[in-house]
C-alpha cells in the first residue's frame, strides 16, 4: 500500500460488460473481502434481471465474495481514496463466470505450456458534450487534427488531467493524442504481463470517463458512435516469452524475422476469427465498425504493418515483435477479449495451424480472403457457440453466461422500433 492515509478503499471488479462494479469501504473496515450479489452477472443494460447461467437469478440471488490484497491498493484519482481490483470467489473457489478469472486461466494455461505473455493495449475514444436537448454531440474542438496535442485539440486540459491521474494511480500510460476523426483520442498502455496490463486498462477506462464527467463531458469507447466517422478500436498487442525471457515470436534467421510460433499464433487467431469476434465485439453497435473500409478486424487476414488487417504485425523485431489484434472495439470487456485472443493464439500453437498468405492488397476495398466477421451480434454468438475448442479454452461457464446475456440484448434490439425506421418508412406506409 503506497499511502496509509487513505480514508477509504474503492474495491472494484469487472462484470461481464466490463463495468467497474464496486463499493467504498472505510479503511477501518477494510479486511480483504466484501460480499456482492452474484446476480449482478444477470443484470442487463436496462437493469432487467436475466436468468443467465451462473447468475443465480432464479436461485435466490445469492452472494459472491470479492477478495482483495491490501498490499495491492494503489493511489486513485479521488482524494483520500485507494483503489484495488478484487478477485471473485463463490464457495471459496474462483468464480467461473468472472472475466478476470478467464484472463487468469489464460495466463495459467500459457504457463503450463512453458510460455509467458506480454500484452499492450491501444484504446480509442470520442469525447462528447451535451447537445442542449438531453443528448450528446461531438465535443467542439475546432482546431483538432490527427496526432494533435495541446489546447487546439484539448481546450480544457482534459488530457493533461488524465495523464497526471494515470501516473498517480500507477497506470503505465505510454502515449495520448488526438486521433484521425474529431473529437477522437487514442491512449496507449505499456506492455506488461496480461493481468497487470488489463488491470491498468480497466482502471484507465474508468479514469477517463470520470475525469471527463468532471467537465460535464462524456468520454465514450463505444465501437462506432457516429456513422460519419471512424470507430473506436481496442487493439491488443501480444508477444510470448519463455521462462528465461527469450522472445518467442522473433526469429532473426527468418526472412521476415517471424518465428514459426508467431505464424502458428496468427493461424490460431484467424482459425477462430468468427468466434473470437463475439467476445471482442460484444454489442449490437460493434458491427457498425466491423465492416470493410474501417481499418478494423473485419477480414480474417493478417499483414505486415497493415492497419486494414485483423492481425497487424508491426515492423518492430527483437523484443518488440508482436501480434496486434484489431478486432476488439472499445466497448469490449478487456479481460474477456484478451483471454479469448491469448487462448486462440495458444490453440494455434498447440495445433500447429499454418496461417494463410499475408494480405498484400489494400484490405479496404479488396482482401485476399472471403472470410470475415459475422454480420451482426446474433451471428457472432452462433459462431462462438459452434467453436467447442475456444469455448473450452476460455471457460464454458463464462461463455454460457456471456451468450445468455447477449442473446437477451439482441432480442431487445430486434424488437425495438428505431428512429431510422420511422424516418425511412413512416410517411410512405
Amino acid at each position: 500500500m503506497t499511502n496509509p492515509e487513505y480514508d477509504r478503499l474503492r474495491v472494484l471488479y469487472p462484470d461481464m460488460f466490463g463495468f467497474a462494479r464496486g463499493k467504498y469501504i472505510p479503511m477501518a473496515a477494510a479486511n480483504g473481502a466484501v460480499s456482492y450479489s452474484i446476480a449482478i452477472f444477470g443484470v442487463g443494460y436496462d437493469r432487467a434481471l436475466i436468468p443467465a447461467p451462473g447468475a443465480d437469478v432464479l436461485d435466490g440471488l445469492g452472494d459472491m465474495r470479492a477478495v482483495y490484497d491490501l498490499e495491492q491498493v494503489r493511489d486513485s484519482w479521488q482524494e483520500g481514496t485507494g483503489v484495488v481490483i478484487a478477485d471473485l470467489l463463490q464457495g471459496g473457489e474462483p468464480l467461473a463466470i468472472s472475466p478476470r478469472h478467464a484472463l487468469t486461466k489464460a495466463v495459467s494455461d500459457l504457463e503450463a505450456s512453458g510460455y509467458r505473455a506480454r500484452v499492450g493495449v491501444e484504446l480509442e475514444a470520442y469525447v462528447l458534450q451535451p447537445d442542449g436537448n438531453g443528448g450528446w454531440e461531438p465535443w467542439d474542438t475546432p482546431g483538432s487534427y490527427c496526432y494533435g496535442t495541446g489546447p487546439l485539440v484539448d481546450p480544457v486540459g482534459l488530457l493533461d488531467e488524465i495523464m497526471a491521474a494515470a501516473e498517480s494511480t500507477g497506470i503505465g500510460l505510454e502515449t495520448i493524442a488526438s486521433e484521425y476523426d474529431t473529437p477522437q483520442f487514442e491512449v496507449t498502455i505499456e506492455h506488461k504481463e496480461p493481468l497487470e496490463a488489463i488491470d491498468n486498462t480497466f482502471l484507465l477506462k474508468l479514469l477517463c470517463r470520470e475525469m471527463a464527467a468532471r467537465h460535464g463531458l462524456l468520454w465514450t469507447f463505444l465501437g462506432r458512435p457516429f456513422g460519419d466517422r471512424g470507430g473506436n478500436g481496442l487493439h491488443v498487442n501480444i508477444s510470448f516469452q519463455d521462462d528465461g525471457g527469450e522472445h518467442l515470436f522473433c526469429d532473426p534467421q527468418a526472412e521476415d524475422g517471424l518465428s514459426e510460433m508467431a505464424r502458428q499464433g496468427i493461424g490460431g487467431m484467424l482459425e477462430h476469427h468468427e468466434a473470437v469476434t463475439a467476445l471482442c465485439a460484444p454489442t449490437v453497435n460493434a458491427y457498425k465498425r466491423l465492416i470493410p473500409g474501417q481499418l478494423s478486424g473485419y477480414w480474417a487476414n493478417w499483414g505486415y504493418d497493415h492497419r486494414a488487417a485483423a492481425i497487424r504485425v508491426p515492423s518492430d523485431r527483437g523484443a518488440g515483435t508482436r501480434l496486434e489484434s484489431r478486432v476488439p472495439d472499445g466497448a469490449a470487456n478487456p479481460y474477456v477479449a484478451t483471454a479469448a485472443l491469448l487462448q486462440a493464439t495458444l490453440l494455434g500453437i498447440r495445433d500447429e495451424v499454418a496461417p494463410p498468405p499475408c494480405e498484400e492488397g489494400d484490405g479496404l476495398e479488396t482482401a485476399n480472403t472471403e472470410r470475415c466477421a459475422p454480420a451482426n451480434l446474433s451471428l457472432a454468438l452462433d459462431a462462438l457457440e459452434a467453436d467447442d475448442a475456444l469455448i473450452e479454452a476460455v471457460g464454458s461457464e463464462l461463455v454460457a453466461n456471456f451468450v445468455a446475456m447477449k442473446r437477451e440484448e439482441w432480442r431487445r434490439f430486434s424488437q425495438a422500433v428505431t428512429d431510422w425506421e420511422l424516418n425511412e418508412y413512416l410517411t410512405y406506409h
